[in-house]
């Protein structure tokens, strides 16, 4: 067997074992993800007050209207995520919520993790990080193991090809 053949071989079955361990990485994510929403959205509740000041400090108007939206959509888009219902919705909702985070509370940390002397990087802010993950969920789904799959199923409806952004049912 050649080099070449062995390469061949190497990528094929490395191929195959990623395709049967891809329902991982989505899964993974959403419930990593979904629970630090969660807890994120909990915690506003519970500390409601602390909350709108920080949002009115920050020259968001109407404070307690926001800080009622985000908690909301933090408790109950974490437990979307984890659960894998209505993912691309929940996650682009979210996604919101972190661009309005790294245009406010997180703007100094962010723009300064990109010169040249930083000590740290983008990845280093939270808001961006997150902000990738759900990007990502956004345009891939929520994967195998989700009751979005699940529903598609039960619907009749086309899934989105593995690997790939949104695709159009038929």
């Amino acid at each position: 067997m050649s080099l070449r053949d062995t390469v061949a071989r190497v990528n094929d079955l490395t191929v195959q074992i990623s395709n049967k361990l891809a329902f991982i990485a989505p899964l993974a994510t959403r419930i990593v993800i979904g629970l630090a929403f969660f807890q994120a959205g909990t915690g506003k509740f519970r500390h409601f007050e602390n909350v709108i000041g920080f949002f009115d400090s920050l020259g968001i108007p109407f404070p307690a209207f926001h800080a009622g939206l985000v908690a909301s959509m933090e408790t109950v888009g974490g437990v979307m995520l984890i659960l894998g219902l209505f993912t691309r919705f929940f996650a682009g909702g979210l996604s919101i919520t972190m661009v309005v985070a790294l245009t406010t509370a997180d703007t100094a940390d962010f723009l300064a993790s990109w010169g040249k002397a930083a000590e740290s990087s983008p990845t280093d802010v939270a808001a961006f990080t997150f902000l990738l993950f759900l990007l990502w969920l956004v345009f891939y789904g929520a994967g195998k193991l989700s009751l979005d799959a699940l529903l598609r199923r039960f619907m009749g409806t086309q899934p989105a090809i593995a690997g790939s952004p949104i695709t159009a049912a038929p």
